[in-house]
């Protein structure tokens, strides 16, 4: 394990119509905890996809020393898989059990392998990521969002991989299975590549690599000491701008003022022959003398003009040009205690289980209470969120809905169709805005120009998160109750960011589902629900 790398040679890569992602890109990545970051639609799931494999380079070249494990951003997240098959050990089991029922056919023996004990790894690696209750007979449609994810890291490490790709590991886990993934981490001598995200696992890392179309750059430390390090370059840069803005400005003021003098002694070299009568081809060839010397002098003053120039242009080059999300949501305003949401006695049946406890759940929301809605992965809420749109019906118990429209991110990003592109997708939920308006607002999402015109289905996982976003919240009629599910996913940190501040001015009701703690402190959350064991209950704690 410890030769484990991935080396990148003069790597170009381009979508089927002909978009550039990356333009001979180098770079090594060797044993250790490395970061990955960048802006969203950079390209970094497409990277990994290219060290796995899954994509195949336009020229340039890439290798992997040692055995390979990869965790993608999308996950399946219903299906009628089994847990085992998930973790890919359905055959092996199944030929364990024939080898212990008496059967010895030798196509058992050669399933099994070396794998004599793995169930016995595999219930350790479950347990360790906190699925220890999943059987592996378990239906991959009744398990949670987060439970996905963590059983698609243990599928990985169960190949004991010598260089494992992680795209987005804690998508969807709570603050217990967020601390068991950064133990087992921590845990982890391999390569390791990881693009998220998380401060707190980011902050895990030993070193961090910022991603460009054209370079990857690697910074020693975590991404505190990262944010550190390009603060400071970029104060230096900054710096260097205005150095040679100055230096540029002095030299056309030297070059005006040097045109000028040249002028002046022009008019009165020509007055001063005049005056002093000498013959014409003398007074000729003195004027042509000082007519090449103000030459000689402009030339020298606009090349060092066209060098300060030159070096302003390296100096700006340096400063970062980070696109920022602009949000405006509807600026919906609700009266203080108008009802949006009444359910008593709610309860809903999955895989023929009940989610909650006997007597179901109640709530009311009102608007505008900004609503944190926690607890542990596979507690049901998502599903409260589903009943609470109307895109679940309830399996028992009342409910009734205010007249105000309920808008629903989904956790799935399923609203939007992968074949259509943005603008098509944004047009047939705002019908009735101007195009000219739905590509300004699609522009605010940074969905400009040529990208605006892209089909869902190849975006990266934060562009389709702000795709879906510009549709939710900018369908009419304009959302009185906005349900939000895991919305920091996939987005970069400066996008988060930009949601915070536009929640922060919305004046509607808002029910989240977050783990991210950060993120519920910054968007002015008001009331606290947790789900936990059936039961829906008020909490003033934060999760830790």
């Amino acid at each position: 394990m410890s030769d484990a790398a991935i080396v990148c040679s003069n790597l170009s890569f381009a979508w089927p119509d002909d978009t550039p992602v990356f333009q001979d890109l180098s770079f090594t990545v060797t044993r250790g905890r490395t970061g990955l970051v960048a802006p969203n639609g950079s390209g970094k799931s497409t990277l990994l996809k290219l060290i796995a494999g899954e994509l195949h380079p336009g020229s340039g070249s890439l290798t992997v020393t040692g055995t390979l494990g990869h965790l993608p951003q999308s996950l399946p997240l219903t299906g009628n898989l089994t847990v085992a098959e998930v973790l890919g050990i359905a055959d092996v089991i199944r030929a364990l059990d024939a080898v212990e029922s008496g059967d010895v056919d030798e196509e058992h023996f050669a399933a099994i392998g070396d794998d004599w004990d793995i169930e016995e790894r595999t219930r350790a690696q479950l347990d360790r990521l906190g699925l220890a209750s999943l059987t592996l007979d378990r239906s991959l449609g009744t398990l949670s969002g987060g439970q996905v994810v963590s059983l698609g890291l243990a599928a990985q490490l169960l190949k004991r991989p010598d260089v494992l790709l992680l795209d987005e590991p804690t998508n969807n886990l709570d603050a217990e299975a967020r601390h068991k993934l950064y133990d087992v981490l921590s845990d982890f001598t391999g390569c390791l590549l990881l693009v998220s995200h998380d401060r707190a696992l980011l902050d895990r890392m030993e070193r961090i690599a910022e991603l460009g179309s054209d370079e990857l750059r690697l910074y020693g430390g975590n991404f505190t000491e990262y944010e550190d390090a390009v603060r400071a370059e970029q104060e230096v840069a900054e710096k260097n701008v205005r150095n040679a803005e100055q230096e540029l400005k002095r030299e056309k003021r030297e070059m005006q003022q040097a045109r000028e003098r040249a002028e002046r002694r022009a008019a009165n070299a020509s007055r001063n022959l005049k005056n002093a009568g000498l013959p014409k081809i003398f007074a000729g060839t003195m004027k042509r003398g000082a007519q090449e010397a103000a030459g000689r002098s402009g030339t020298l003053h606009a090349s060092r003009v066209s060098e300060a120039r030159a070096r302003l242009d390296e100096a700006g080059r340096a400063l970062r040009d980070e696109q920022r999300l602009t949000l405006e949501l509807p600026d919906t305003q609700v009266p203080a205690g108008r009802n949006l949401f009444i359910g008593e006695g709610m309860q809903a049946r999955l895989g023929g289980e009940s989610v909650f406890a006997d007597g179901g759940l109640d709530l009311t929301v009102r608007g505008p209470e900004r609503i944190a809605l926690t607890g542990p992965n596979g507690a049901g809420k998502t599903t409260l969120m589903r009943l609470i749109t109307g895109d679940l019906a309830p399996d028992g118990g009342a409910i009734k809905r205010g007249d105000g429209r309920i808008a629903y991110l989904s956790q799935r990003l399923d609203l939007l169709d992968p074949d259509r592109t943005v603008a098509e997708n944004f047009a047939a939920f705002a019908p009735e805005r101007p195009e000219a308006e739905r590509m300004n607002l699609l522009a605010r999402f940074l969905f400009r120009g040529p990208r605006a015109h892209l089909p869902v289905g190849v975006l990266s996982g934060g562009e389709h998160l702000r795709a879906t976003l510009a549709c939710v919240l900018c369908a009419e009629p304009a959302p009185h109750l906005l349900l939000l599910d895991e919305p920091t996913n996939n987005l970069d940190l400066v996008s988060v960011g930009q949601l915070e501040g536009a929640l922060n001015s919305y004046q509607g009701a808002f029910m989240v589902v977050s783990h991210d703690e950060r993120f519920l402190a910054e968007i002015g959350v008001n009331r606290r629900l947790r789900l936990a064991d059936g039961t829906l209950t008020e909490s003033g704690a934060p999760e830790v």
